[in-house]
């Protein structure tokens, strides 16, 4: 199983809004096939491994999460594994999809296949927590990035932010956008950075850029909306933005998202659903404090990549990463696991993650 999950991210970012999942058989103790979901809309994992099985007869399937058993894209998964004679299928998730939901399961006994599940369901959750939480909350997965200085600065008293991390950090960020479904910016980091917000080289996915602007600010000669028509631009602007910019915005190429929310955290949340409701399933958030602080405050980040570079840049007025109300008391913070911390060069890059129900 173990072997199976390992196949399962070979997936990422190539399978969404799909899950992850991996497929060994084996019979007499040795695998006789592997398979992973490589692509939405391709074979499952399940049909994948049987394929490059000349003879799956009487073997055992370790499958990452439960077979599905309806038509979608693909046949059933079930159906596969019934008429291949699997013996035994070993799952290590049941999958809480209403077209699945233990119905995968059900029909797998029925046909007389031994069944077990829970092995490795740790792992095996913790790869798909994105698509877990798209399925049983409607949201995508909320990825904050920042690179900061050792003092906690994201930016110098005049706003300077290019670049506190170095070039083989920035690298892996690019590689984070390239497997996204959009990346979200506030109006400010982009009146002072100017980004393209786009994957150099380009990853699996295409990344829906999306800023959030209320008042529709963003120049018409900025980068991003020079580059509407190449690669995708929304503008999250709120109920009261100006009638004749968002007309100009959306000549220009770009999508209009509307919130009506009076407070940010309102905002942040309302543009999740929607990016929930295009069937979404991670979303990376690229600043600034403001941003951060608001996500914070609504406990809506579900994960945090920050790269801290040896550099102090002080100032009462410079800019910390997450601003927004912050907590009164220590206690009060949510609980945070770190996922790993890796020395890139000069910097140190941390993946944490927040400990929230999914």
């Amino acid at each position: 199983m173990k072997q199976a999950i390992q196949l399962a991210a070979a997936g990422e970012g190539f399978v969404e809004p799909n899950p992850m999942v991996g497929c060994i058989l084996v019979r007499d103790g040795e695998i006789i096939g592997k398979g992973w979901h490589e692509k939405f809309g391709g074979p499952h994992a399940e049909v994948n491994a049987l394929e490059c099985c000349p003879n799956p007869k009487g073997s055992t399937a370790y499958v990452t999460l439960e077979p599905c058993c309806h038509q979608g894209k693909t046949g059933p998964c079930t159906d596969a594994l019934i008429d291949a004679d699997v013996e035994r299928v070993v799952l290590a998730v049941a999958d809480p999809f209403t077209e699945v939901a233990g119905r995968g399961i059900e029909q797998l006994k029925a046909a007389g296949i031994q069944v077990d599940v829970g092995v490795e369901q740790h792992a095996a959750t913790e790869l798909i927590r994105p698509y877990l939480k798209k399925i049983r909350r409607g949201i995508p997965w909320v990825i904050a990035k920042w690179a900061m200085t050792l003092d906690g600065k994201i930016s110098t008293v005049t706003g300077k932010s290019k670049w506190i991390s170095n070039e083989k950090s920035r690298a892996i960020v690019h590689g984070i956008r390239g497997r996204v479904d959009a990346i979200v910016a506030g109006i400010g980091t982009v009146l002072a950075d100017d980004p393209l917000l786009n994957a150099r080289p380009p990853g699996a996915r295409t990344a829906l850029r999306v800023v959030v602007d209320p008042q529709a600010d963003i120049p018409l000669d900025s980068n991003l909306v020079t580059t509407a028509e190449e690669f995708p631009l929304a503008i999250a602007v709120s109920h009261s933005a100006d009638p004749t910019k968002t007309h100009s915005l959306t000549d220009a190429g770009c999508q209009i998202i509307r919130t009506d929310s009076t407070t940010h955290v309102g905002q942040l949340r309302q543009l999740l659903q929607k990016l929930g409701e295009l069937n979404f399933t991670n979303v990376l958030i690229e600043g600034g404090s403001s941003i951060f602080g608001a996500l914070n405050d609504g406990e809506l980040i579900d994960e945090i990549h920050a790269f801290v570079a040896p550099k102090v840049f002080g100032g009462s007025s410079s800019t910390t990463a997450v601003a927004g109300n912050g907590i009164s008391n220590i206690g009060d913070g949510r609980p945070i696991s770190i996922l790993s911390t890796q020395q890139i060069e000069s910097d140190i890059y941390i993946i944490a993650r927040t400990n929230a129900e999914i």
